[in-house]
């Protein structure tokens, strides 16, 4: 039997759970065998587990590659045998001979080669995306193209109202005062930034304010405004981004700590086109670490509706900010929820678009083929303004496409939108008043309701996918270690599941991504016979199925509830908990590429529910 050389300094990853599945499937002894194979004969049963010590090898190619793969050691250490390959096939659900199990060991060495050149010599930052890359459109199916264009209703300009109404005020609404001369983009930044000095610290929604830069371009809107020279409907307009999108010499910390001294060189992309719409960064909110819930390296982000709760993730900041009315909107991202969640917990209007329609490029990568950008707003029409604005292709992005988005207010409200339902999703106790209150209002619209059902699928398979693309992501991070940099280190957490999702078979992740190509074909189906699919938000895994086909979706308050206080992130569960009153709202999802269907019917609710009448006791 060969010997296997030595992979210095190559990490792999073990967790506590695969050492006490060793000793449940082989015993004792077995597992004294297989750590002397992982750690190159360095580990020592008579010492303490140790987590970094436990793991030194490699084990990029999938379940028993990953374990039996990182069969390395130094040339005069133990080196295990075939037999130790049965443990590992435990993990991936295969059953080989003795004979089979010989033949693939006599292989390993390669395999263990191959991983660890490619560590050493193949440099992959987080900006580099896979070649293969996701495209939501399916083969023979028909989009309906659409020109770039975007038209409200023109409403009568009310006068000026108070600091306060203006800061809660549409998009649409600011917009007018400022043509009119009744405002100015100064005037509108610094009552945002009273109101972000005097609530932000509190709600902890800011990384990084950026007040210098934000009335220099308040200066220059008000310039240009003044000369006729008018960039649209976000010219002047405040807003915040994501502290996941690059901005140009202002850190970009990804919410997490082992990156908050993060300063990048260039703009994003979506930065820099808001920037030439003209709307005024004033700063970038908080997410939860690397996309994930609402902690981050400088504490929780807080609910405005209620402070003693978190916002939900991982656009935290962005969700809060705009809940708060401390900005006219802000930019968030989805890759599984992420504007969905904290829509629902603060009670903003968040447009998830369809997959591909606003590019990624210069904004930390989670999971080239799950990420979406997205605006939160306080008004549905807001979230036009937004997405036209921001809408197609970038070179730097593989996964962007270039679709006009269209939407006509005037037009958009037409009764002949097929809308589908699924009567179980709005049966129960459990289901919200407010839910089956949206179900009755589409009805008393006069809209076509049909019902539907999906197939009894694995739908939450799918999240494997999310958890292996993210894992590779961030390698880096994970094999150096300075994922103990993390503040939440709970199971659920991201050091955890990074670590974990390098024993996934790398054949169970191409047999999910062909299981995808399947639902997206389950769904293309059910959008031949409807155009909007009414579901509570996160009700028949309609949230993971849309995030992974690509359809996109709107989700907005339409109403108040008592609810008790959810714990913050990592606290436990008290035995008593507040009741307080918060928003509560519901998700719409659409056809790929018809937002203007999901505005045209969120706008006929908003104004039925006005939820607008309601405002955070800060």
């Amino acid at each position: 039997m060969p010997k296997l050389k030595a992979l210095n300094n190559v990490p792999v990853l073990v967790s506590q759970t695969l050492y006490s599945a060793l000793l449940i499937l082989r015993g004792a002894n077995a597992v004294t065998r297989v750590l002397r194979v992982v750690m190159g004969g360095r580990y020592n049963v008579a010492k303490k587990y140790d987590r970094r010590q436990f793991l030194r090898t490699s084990g990029a190619v999938g379940g028993a590659a990953i374990t039996a793969g990182a069969i390395a050691q130094d040339s005069n250490l133990p080196i295990g045998t075939p037999s130790d390959l049965a443990i590992a096939e435990k993990l991936v659900g295969a059953n080989y001979t003795d004979a089979e199990r010989a033949m693939i060991y006599e292989g390993l060495e390669g395999m263990v080669e191959r991983t660890r050149l490619r560590r050493a010599e193949a440099s992959i930052q987080n900006t580099d995306a896979p070649a293969l890359t996701f495209d939501p459109r399916l083969p023979g199916q028909t989009y309906q193209t659409q020109e770039n264009r975007v038209r409200l209703n023109n409403e009568t300009v009310r006068n000026l109202p108070s600091d306060e109404d203006i800061a809660f005020a549409s998009i649409a609404e600011q917009g007018q005062w400022l043509r009119a001369g009744a405002l100015t983009a100064n005037r509108l930044l610094e009552i945002y930034l009273d109101r972000i000095r005097a609530h932000a610290p509190t709600l902890e929604c800011f990384v990084t304010l950026m007040e210098e830069s934000a009335r220099a371009e308040a200066f220059r809107a008000d310039a240009d405004l003044r000369s006729g020279r008018d960039r649209g409907p976000l010219h002047g307009i405040p807003y915040a981004m994501k502290d996941l999108a690059d901005t140009a010499g202002v850190r970009t910390t990804w919410g997490a700590a082992p990156y908050q001294g993060r300063v990048p060189a260039e703009d994003a992309v979506i930065v820099r086109r808001l920037r030439d719409a003209g709307a005024i960064l004033v700063g970038k909110t908080t997410l939860g670490a690397l996309a994930y819930g609402d902690k981050w390296f400088g504490g929780i982000t807080r609910n405005p509706w209620n402070t003693e709760e978190g916002s939900s993730g991982s656009s935290a900041g962005s969700a809060s900010a705009t809940a708060a009315g401390l900005v006219s909107f802000t930019i968030g991202t989805e890759t599984l929820g992420s504007i969905v969640s904290p829509s629902m917990r603060c009670g903003t209007t968040g447009l998830r678009p369809t997959f591909g329609r606003i590019p990624r490029t210069g904004a930390m990568a989670l999971c080239w083929s799950l990420d979406k950008f997205g605006p939160l707003c306080r008004y549905v029409e807001d979230t036009a303004l937004v997405l036209a604005a921001v809408n197609g292709a970038d070179h730097g992005d593989p996964g962007s496409l270039d679709w006009g988005f269209e939407y006509d207010a005037a037009s958009a409200a037409a009764g002949d939108i097929k809308i589908g339902y699924n009567p179980a999703w709005f049966e129960g106790d459990s289901v919200a008043d407010s839910d089956k209150a949206v179900l009755q209002q589409v009805q008393d619209l006069g809209f076509e309701l049909t019902e539907i059902a999906l197939p009894d699928l694995p739908y939450s398979t799918l999240i494997t996918l999310l958890e292996v693309e993210a894992a590779a992501a961030f390698e880096e991070l994970t094999l150096s270690n300075r994922d103990d940099m993390m503040g939440w280190q709970e199971a659920r957490a991201w050091p955890n599941t990074f670590r974990a999702a390098h024993f996934y078979s790398a054949v169970e992740a191409i047999q999910l991504d062909r299981f995808r190509r399947q639902v997206m074909q389950v769904m293309a189906d059910l959008y031949q016979k409807v155009d909007v699919v009414l579901c509570p938000s996160f009700a028949g895994g309609m949230l993971t199925i849309t995030n992974y086909t690509g359809h996109p979706c709107l989700v907005m308050p339409v109403a108040m509830e008592m609810r008790e206080t959810v714990p913050l992130t990592g606290e436990p569960v008290p035995a008593e908990r507040g009741i307080k009153s918060v928003p509560r709202g519901f998700t719409l999802w659409g056809n790929m590429f018809r937002e203007d269907q999901l505005l045209a019917l969120g706008s006929l609710l908003e104004r039925q529910f006005n939820f607008k009448a309601n405002r955070p006791g800060l």
